[in-house]
């Protein structure tokens, strides 16, 4: 099995999240690596006029794509 990191989340953070797609996209916030790709994607589009589609980056960072409330 590969290594396990804990994540500490806050209980206010918890207490308010409606949906597990809402405390998915808090996790995604605050992973530094998936900000950096973000960052990337932008310089790209604005120098490049091109970039990444939501739907491709949504796979690459297994994110489930679903109606919001």
């Amino acid at each position: 099995m590969g290594k396990v990191e804990m994540v500490s989340i806050p209980k206010t953070t918890l207490e308010s999240a409606e949906t597990l797609e809402d405390l998915e996209d808090w996790l995604l916030s605050r992973n530094p690596e998936f900000i950096k790709e973000l960052r990337r994607i932008r310089r790209e589009e604005d120098s490049e006029g091109k970039g990444i589609s939501v739907e491709n980056l949504a796979k690459k960072w297994h994110i489930k794509r679903g109606e919001k409330k």
